[in-house]
């Protein structure tokens, strides 16, 4: 594969996180993994409909951290964070230098990422995390990678989103140390840069999309029925993010 000459030293495997019964997804998966420029497997997603009570109480503690997070984990967001866990410990188990770990819903532009995933590689350390977003909106900082249009920033505030991400090896056991119990959503977690040692990099410009609409819909994330619900969580949502930003400015 191309990515044999990219790189001799990292051994990485891409895991495409699906949920069995999202069965819409399976010609898409098929597709990607041919497609993908690295060796890639489908990693089993945690099922939300197979999680107790007691399953949820051991690894879900509402206000563990600070800024307390303003809202209540739905079981299908412990569900995500724990698929994102399996991904981690099976780039751990593995000794692979790197994985490739990605949600069953992103489609890409295969040229651009393929390039775009070199660049990343050949600056990469086992501790760092890269995302490579669905959209640039919300993260700044300073460039620390560029070669043609291609380029990696270490953003001041890493965005929201887990639907593709390159995690070292370190930086997958940092991770796991760092969320053996959690108290919100995985991407905003990684956001909380004091509680782990890793590096978080964003890659530039946007070479993948979401296409969960197109396949049958998202399966984490719910709708607040209620009117106040929904204006309690556009009420609390930016306070939420002010003391997010302030934390990482002032903690790391």
């Amino acid at each position: 594969m191309p990515f044999r000459r990219w790189s001799e030293t990292v051994t990485i495997t891409a895991f495409i996180i699906h949920l069995k019964r999202a069965t819409k997804r399976g010609e898409h998966i098929r597709q990607l993994i041919e497609r993908l420029p690295v060796k890639a497997e489908i990693i089993d997603a945690v099922d939300a409909l197979d999680l107790s009570d007691d399953d949820m109480g051991a690894v879900y503690k509402r206000s563990l951290h600070r800024p307390y997070y303003p809202f209540e984990l739905r079981i299908s967001e412990v569900a995500c964070f724990l698929s994102h866990r399996k991904a981690w410990q099976t780039i751990v188990d593995r000794n692979l230098g790197a994985g490739l770990v990605i949600e069953d819903d992103v489609d890409l532009d295969d040229a651009a990422f393929a390039a775009q995933l070199k660049l990343a590689l050949q600056g990469m350390k086992s501790t760092d995390y890269i995302r490579f977003p669905r959209w640039p909106r919300g993260e700044y900082g300073q460039e620390v990678a560029k070669e043609g249009a291609n380029s990696v920033i270490e953003p001041d505030l890493p965005g929201l989103g887990m639907q593709m991400q390159l995690v070292g090896q370190d930086a997958a056991l940092a991770l796991l140390a760092a969320t053996k119990q959690f108290d919100r959503p995985v991407d905003t977690t990684i956001q909380m840069r004091w509680l782990h040692p890793i590096r978080v990099l964003s890659a530039r410009p946007i070479t993948i999309r979401e296409i969960d609409f197109n396949l049958g819909g998202t399966v984490v994330q719910g709708k607040n029925k209620t009117l106040s619900g929904r204006l309690s969580r556009e009420i609390l949502r930016p306070y939420y993010r002010v003391k997010l930003y302030l934390y990482n400015r002032f903690r790391r």
